[in-house]
């Protein structure tokens, strides 16, 4: 067996002596099991204790990279914020480079510049396109590892990816809304995306689309798309869709500006039989108490930073890595019944 630490050290770990910690070590002949099983455990325990002194004192600095509604990302700020101090002994710094829009060259353009002025990780949330893949390829090639949030760059040379699975969240959606509906009626559902430029989002739809034709076939869909999930771009969107199909009857908001979407309904006399929105922001969190979105597809954020941050550190050789991969974050159902206990408050 492998004996990266001194064996007095070993001993004094197991509580054993080190003429019992040299006979493990070449092969545990007249050792009993018990005290075989100390040792290997003292072993383990150095290891990991290792892993944080080494950690400790050194600095990290992370570069978060968002195209997102200010909303999602104060969410995302906060949550990344909170979550900080929590991987002590590292300690890591962050620099935020948030926007509503952005176009794809200044994206590259904000990649490149983190790459020229070195940084120990990305977190990146961005349309799934080629220049945006092709900059993060460079990243990786300089020793940056890139993990994705929320929606994927699946094409690309990214680290890992952090965030639900897109797909079986449009399946949820599909599943609440078609329960909801119900019946052999035909209805129209509205489905809203930010952009059709994300992968996520792209995702979400396709679930969302499989599990209507297969379970629910009386309820077709009315798309609008390309409003970033900002109010004042999507309510004008959703205002011609509601004066050019009087069916429909639900929504499905994949990419958000969702208060917008229910003062269009309002605007219009119109009835939502059915609401559901992703992400528990402070716009969600009004219109779930008031009534106006009937459930939220949530995921815990916090969870997320920290994760997209211990993945950075792996990458970076700081943590030892995973065994086996993480699963995907869980989808959380959030109705006005449900509330976390932190939006819960007042």
């Amino acid at each position: 067996m492998a004996h990266p630490f001194p064996l007095k050290v070993v001993a004094l770990q197991a509580g054993v002596s080190i003429a019992t910690v040299e006979r493990v070590v070449r092969g545990g002949a007249g050792v009993h099991p018990s005290t075989v099983r100390r040792v290997l455990q003292a072993q383990e325990e150095l290891a990991r204790q290792s892993v944080q002194v080494g950690l400790s004192g050194k600095k990290f600095m992370i570069d978060v990279l968002m195209v997102a509604p200010q909303r999602f990302t104060d969410s995302v700020r906060q949550a990344l914020e909170a979550e900080l101090p929590s991987l002590h002994p590292a300690v890591l710094r962050s620099r935020f480079h948030l926007h509503e829009t952005l176009e794809v060259e200044r994206i590259v353009e904000l990649l490149e510049r983190i790459r020229k002025n070195g940084s120990h990780g990305v977190l990146l949330k961005a349309p799934d396109l080629p220049q945006v893949a092709d900059a993060v390829g460079r990243l990786a090639a300089a020793g940056i590892p890139v993990v994705t949030l929320v929606t994927d760059l699946p094409g690309s040379r990214r680290c890992t990816y952090v965030g639900i699975d897109n797909r079986a969240a449009g399946e949820t959606a599909a599943y609440l809304i078609g329960q909801w509906m119900g019946g052999a009626k035909q209805q129209q559902v509205l489905v809203t995306l930010s952009s059709n430029r994300y992968h996520g989002e792209e995702e979400r739809e396709l679930g969302f689309r499989r599990a209507l034709r297969e379970r629910h076939r009386n309820l077709s869909i009315v798309e609008v798309s390309e409003g970033h999930g900002i109010d004042g771009a999507t309510g004008p969107q959703v205002a011609q869709a509601l004066r050019d199909h009087p069916g429909i009857a639900g929504v499905y908001s994949i990419g958000g500006g969702n208060a917008a979407i229910v003062e269009s309904f309002a605007q219009a006399g119109r009835r939502c039989k059915v609401f559901i929105g992703h992400d528990l922001d402070a716009d969600n969190l009004a219109l779930l108490r008031a009534g106006a979105i009937q459930a939220v597809l949530h995921h815990d954020l916090d969870q997320d930073m920290r994760r997209a941050c211990q993945d950075i550190l792996r990458a970076q050789g700081a943590l030892p890595p995973l065994r086996q991969a993480q699963s995907l974050s869980a989808i959380q159902i959030v109705t006005p019944w449900n509330l976390p206990a932190l939006a819960a408050r007042p």
